[in-house]
Protein backbone atom coordinates (compact mmCIF):
# COMPACT_ATOMS: atom_id res chain seq x y z
CA UNK A 1 0.00 0.00 0.00
CA UNK A 2 1.15 3.61 -0.95
CA UNK A 3 0.52 5.84 2.30
CA UNK A 4 1.13 9.90 1.65
CA UNK A 5 0.94 13.28 3.41
CA UNK A 6 1.22 16.53 1.76
CA UNK A 7 0.08 19.44 2.88
CA UNK A 8 -1.45 21.73 0.32
CA UNK A 9 -1.34 24.80 1.33
CA UNK A 10 -5.46 25.36 0.16
CA UNK A 11 -3.99 25.06 -3.51
CA UNK A 12 -2.46 28.32 -3.69
CA UNK A 13 1.13 30.01 -3.12
CA UNK A 14 2.20 32.67 -0.70
CA UNK A 15 1.00 35.38 -3.13
CA UNK A 16 -2.55 33.21 -3.77
CA UNK A 17 -1.63 32.06 -7.22
CA UNK A 18 -3.33 28.25 -7.69
CA UNK A 19 -0.77 25.35 -7.99
CA UNK A 20 -0.85 22.12 -9.06
CA UNK A 21 -0.59 20.47 -5.58
CA UNK A 22 -3.76 18.20 -5.63
CA UNK A 23 -3.55 17.44 -9.38
CA UNK A 24 -0.03 16.15 -7.93
CA UNK A 25 -1.58 14.11 -5.06
CA UNK A 26 -3.54 12.18 -7.46
CA UNK A 27 -0.89 11.45 -9.90
CA UNK A 28 1.20 9.56 -7.06
CA UNK A 29 -2.06 7.20 -6.73
CA UNK A 30 -1.80 6.99 -3.04
CA UNK A 31 -4.05 4.00 -1.24
CA UNK A 32 -4.59 6.07 2.02
CA UNK A 33 -3.46 10.35 2.00
CA UNK A 34 -3.33 12.56 4.80
CA UNK A 35 -3.90 16.22 3.53
CA UNK A 36 -3.19 19.06 5.95
CA UNK A 37 -4.53 22.48 4.66
CA UNK A 38 -6.99 21.18 2.24
CA UNK A 39 -9.51 23.68 1.57
CA UNK A 40 -13.24 23.72 1.65
CA UNK A 41 -14.16 26.79 -0.35
CA UNK A 42 -18.30 28.20 0.72
CA UNK A 43 -18.61 29.08 -2.70
CA UNK A 44 -16.05 27.54 -5.24
CA UNK A 45 -13.34 24.88 -4.61
CA UNK A 46 -13.73 21.91 -2.71
CA UNK A 47 -10.62 20.65 -2.67
CA UNK A 48 -11.66 17.51 -0.46
CA UNK A 49 -14.14 16.27 -2.98
CA UNK A 50 -11.79 16.46 -5.28
CA UNK A 51 -9.23 14.31 -3.79
CA UNK A 52 -11.99 12.31 -3.07
CA UNK A 53 -13.19 11.78 -6.42
CA UNK A 54 -9.28 11.75 -7.97
CA UNK A 55 -8.23 8.94 -5.41
CA UNK A 56 -11.60 6.69 -5.58
CA UNK A 57 -11.31 6.93 -1.41
CA UNK A 58 -13.53 8.00 0.94
CA UNK A 59 -12.22 9.45 4.91
CA UNK A 60 -12.98 11.99 7.15
CA UNK A 61 -12.33 16.10 7.27
CA UNK A 62 -12.34 18.17 10.48
CA UNK A 63 -12.45 22.07 10.32
CA UNK A 64 -9.74 23.42 12.21
CA UNK A 65 -10.11 27.02 11.08
CA UNK A 66 -12.72 29.51 9.28
CA UNK A 67 -10.44 31.15 6.55
CA UNK A 68 -9.84 33.20 3.37
CA UNK A 69 -8.08 32.46 0.27
CA UNK A 70 -6.66 35.26 -1.84
CA UNK A 71 -6.85 33.94 -5.93
CA UNK A 72 -4.64 36.19 -7.69
CA UNK A 73 -2.51 35.89 -11.05
CA UNK A 74 -0.04 38.24 -9.73
CA UNK A 75 3.14 38.04 -7.61
CA UNK A 76 7.14 37.50 -6.83
CA UNK A 77 9.25 35.14 -8.51
CA UNK A 78 9.67 33.29 -5.14
CA UNK A 79 6.76 30.72 -3.48
CA UNK A 80 5.73 33.78 -1.33
CA UNK A 81 6.77 37.45 0.10
CA UNK A 82 10.07 37.94 1.11
CA UNK A 83 8.87 39.28 4.28
CA UNK A 84 5.94 36.53 4.74
CA UNK A 85 7.61 35.26 7.65
CA UNK A 86 7.53 37.96 9.52
CA UNK A 87 4.60 40.25 8.06
CA UNK A 88 2.35 37.60 6.91
CA UNK A 89 2.14 35.63 3.34
CA UNK A 90 -1.13 37.22 0.86
CA UNK A 91 -2.73 33.90 0.06
CA UNK A 92 -4.20 32.95 3.10
CA UNK A 93 -5.68 34.74 6.01
CA UNK A 94 -7.39 33.51 9.51
CA UNK A 95 -9.39 35.94 11.45
CA UNK A 96 -11.62 34.01 13.21
CA UNK A 97 -9.99 34.29 16.46
CA UNK A 98 -7.82 37.67 15.68
CA UNK A 99 -8.52 40.80 13.49
CA UNK A 100 -6.45 40.46 10.98
CA UNK A 101 -4.23 44.03 10.89
CA UNK A 102 -4.43 47.07 8.53
CA UNK A 103 -1.88 46.03 6.65
CA UNK A 104 -3.34 42.33 6.25
CA UNK A 105 -6.64 44.51 5.29
CA UNK A 106 -4.62 46.08 2.41
CA UNK A 107 -2.87 43.33 1.29
CA UNK A 108 -6.17 41.22 0.99
CA UNK A 109 -7.29 43.72 -0.54
CA UNK A 110 -5.31 43.12 -3.37
CA UNK A 111 -6.04 39.73 -4.29
CA UNK A 112 -8.03 39.67 -7.66
CA UNK A 113 -10.64 37.17 -5.96
CA UNK A 114 -11.31 36.50 -2.09
CA UNK A 115 -13.12 32.98 -0.83
CA UNK A 116 -14.21 32.00 2.39
CA UNK A 117 -14.09 28.93 3.28
CA UNK A 118 -12.82 26.02 5.57
CA UNK A 119 -9.22 25.18 6.46
CA UNK A 120 -8.38 22.13 7.62
CA UNK A 121 -7.08 18.42 8.16
CA UNK A 122 -8.44 15.22 6.06
CA UNK A 123 -7.33 11.71 5.82
CA UNK A 124 -8.81 9.55 2.73
CA UNK A 125 -8.44 5.96 2.13
CA UNK A 126 -9.60 3.37 -1.31
CA UNK A 127 -9.65 0.87 1.81
CA UNK A 128 -12.71 -0.01 3.61
CA UNK A 129 -13.09 1.66 6.79
CA UNK A 130 -14.40 0.20 9.40
CA UNK A 131 -14.90 3.54 11.54
CA UNK A 132 -12.95 7.58 12.10
CA UNK A 133 -12.95 9.14 15.17
CA UNK A 134 -12.13 13.14 15.79
CA UNK A 135 -9.86 14.03 18.47
CA UNK A 136 -10.16 17.65 19.18
CA UNK A 137 -6.78 18.85 20.51
CA UNK A 138 -8.09 22.67 21.38
CA UNK A 139 -6.40 25.50 20.63
CA UNK A 140 -3.11 26.53 22.01
CA UNK A 141 -2.65 30.37 23.16
CA UNK A 142 -0.19 31.80 20.72
CA UNK A 143 -2.17 29.83 17.77
CA UNK A 144 -4.70 31.18 15.26
CA UNK A 145 -6.36 27.89 14.35
CA UNK A 146 -7.56 24.68 16.08
CA UNK A 147 -5.68 21.43 16.14
CA UNK A 148 -7.46 17.91 15.97
CA UNK A 149 -6.47 14.17 15.52
CA UNK A 150 -8.03 12.08 12.70
CA UNK A 151 -7.98 8.32 13.73
CA UNK A 152 -9.25 5.75 10.82
CA UNK A 153 -9.75 2.35 11.09
CA UNK A 154 -8.73 0.85 7.93
CA UNK A 155 -9.02 -3.02 7.08
CA UNK A 156 -6.15 -4.20 4.22
CA UNK A 157 -7.35 -6.05 0.99
CA UNK A 158 -4.50 -8.16 1.07
CA UNK A 159 -4.66 -9.29 4.18
CA UNK A 160 -7.70 -8.52 5.35
CA UNK A 161 -5.87 -7.27 8.46
CA UNK A 162 -7.10 -4.19 10.30
CA UNK A 163 -4.68 -1.16 10.58
CA UNK A 164 -4.93 2.10 11.93
CA UNK A 165 -3.65 5.57 10.20
CA UNK A 166 -3.95 8.67 11.89
CA UNK A 167 -4.00 12.15 10.56
CA UNK A 168 -2.26 15.46 12.60
CA UNK A 169 -1.14 19.13 11.34
CA UNK A 170 0.32 19.99 14.59
CA UNK A 171 1.93 23.56 15.83
CA UNK A 172 5.10 24.70 15.67
CA UNK A 173 7.11 23.53 18.87
CA UNK A 174 7.90 27.30 19.62
CA UNK A 175 3.88 27.51 19.97
CA UNK A 176 3.93 24.91 22.64
CA UNK A 177 2.76 21.60 20.46
CA UNK A 178 4.89 19.30 22.74
CA UNK A 179 1.39 19.94 25.04
CA UNK A 180 -0.56 18.23 21.56
CA UNK A 181 2.16 15.80 20.78
CA UNK A 182 1.70 14.44 24.43
CA UNK A 183 -2.13 14.45 24.10
CA UNK A 184 -1.68 12.40 20.76
CA UNK A 185 0.30 9.52 22.22
CA UNK A 186 -2.05 9.20 25.45
CA UNK A 187 -4.68 8.50 22.64
CA UNK A 188 -2.52 6.12 20.33
CA UNK A 189 -1.74 4.45 23.51
CA UNK A 190 -4.63 3.19 23.77
CA UNK A 191 -5.35 1.23 20.57
CA UNK A 192 -3.86 -2.44 21.32
CA UNK A 193 -0.40 -3.12 20.48
CA UNK A 194 -1.59 -5.94 18.43
CA UNK A 195 -3.11 -3.27 15.77
CA UNK A 196 -0.81 -1.82 13.69
CA UNK A 197 -0.58 2.17 13.03
CA UNK A 198 0.49 4.63 11.20
CA UNK A 199 1.08 8.42 12.15
CA UNK A 200 1.08 11.05 9.86
CA UNK A 201 1.20 14.46 9.24
CA UNK A 202 2.80 18.37 9.07
CA UNK A 203 4.08 18.24 12.43
CA UNK A 204 5.79 21.12 12.33
CA UNK A 205 8.93 19.58 13.68
CA UNK A 206 12.36 17.89 12.90
CA UNK A 207 12.96 14.76 13.21
CA UNK A 208 14.60 14.45 16.61
CA UNK A 209 12.03 16.49 17.99
CA UNK A 210 9.77 14.13 16.81
CA UNK A 211 11.78 10.98 18.38
CA UNK A 212 11.34 12.48 21.24
CA UNK A 213 7.58 13.11 21.54
CA UNK A 214 7.07 9.67 20.28
CA UNK A 215 10.01 6.85 21.38
CA UNK A 216 8.63 3.90 20.68
CA UNK A 217 7.72 4.74 16.82
CA UNK A 218 9.76 4.34 13.99
CA UNK A 219 10.33 6.50 10.40
CA UNK A 220 9.45 4.77 7.28
CA UNK A 221 10.09 7.68 5.31
CA UNK A 222 13.24 10.02 5.52
CA UNK A 223 13.41 12.47 3.17
CA UNK A 224 13.76 16.38 3.41
CA UNK A 225 10.56 18.18 2.89
CA UNK A 226 10.93 21.99 3.64
CA UNK A 227 11.00 24.20 2.15
CA UNK A 228 9.67 22.46 -1.00
CA UNK A 229 12.18 24.05 -3.73
CA UNK A 230 14.93 23.28 -1.57
CA UNK A 231 14.25 21.58 1.18
CA UNK A 232 16.61 21.19 3.84
CA UNK A 233 14.64 19.94 6.80
CA UNK A 234 12.11 17.18 7.02
CA UNK A 235 8.93 18.20 9.22
CA UNK A 236 6.19 16.53 7.60
CA UNK A 237 6.58 12.18 9.19
CA UNK A 238 5.19 9.48 8.32
CA UNK A 239 5.55 6.80 11.97
CA UNK A 240 5.05 3.20 12.38
CA UNK A 241 4.13 1.08 15.29
CA UNK A 242 3.67 -2.97 14.21
CA UNK A 243 5.01 -5.26 11.79
CA UNK A 244 5.39 -2.59 8.51
CA UNK A 245 7.66 -3.64 6.29
CA UNK A 246 9.27 -0.48 3.90
CA UNK A 247 9.36 -1.39 0.21
CA UNK A 248 9.78 2.35 -0.94
CA UNK A 249 9.51 5.59 -0.17
CA UNK A 250 10.20 9.48 -1.39
CA UNK A 251 9.33 13.30 -1.68
CA UNK A 252 8.28 15.41 -4.77
CA UNK A 253 7.52 18.65 -5.24
CA UNK A 254 4.12 19.56 -7.03
CA UNK A 255 4.01 23.43 -5.84
CA UNK A 256 3.03 23.45 -1.90
CA UNK A 257 5.29 24.93 0.38
CA UNK A 258 5.98 21.44 1.28
CA UNK A 259 6.68 18.69 -0.34
CA UNK A 260 4.60 15.26 -0.27
CA UNK A 261 5.96 12.32 1.78
CA UNK A 262 5.36 8.61 0.42
CA UNK A 263 5.96 5.69 1.70
CA UNK A 264 5.57 2.00 0.12
CA UNK A 265 4.64 -0.66 2.99
CA UNK A 266 3.46 -4.12 3.32
CA UNK A 267 2.19 -5.74 6.40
Amino acid sequence: MRIATFNLHAGVDGWGRPTAALEGLIGLKPDVAILPEVWRGDSGTDMFVEATRGLRANGEFVKLAQAERVHSEFGGRFWQPLSAHLSGEHGLYFSEHRPLKSAQLKKRGSGTTVETGRWGLGLLSSFPISRSEVHELGRLPREKVNRALIVSHLIDPASGREFVVAAIHGAHISHGSYRLYRKVRDILDLIPESIPVILGGDFNAWRPWVRVFFPKWRHVAKHRTWPARFPHSQIDHLLARGPWRIIDSGSKNFGSDHRVLYCDLEL
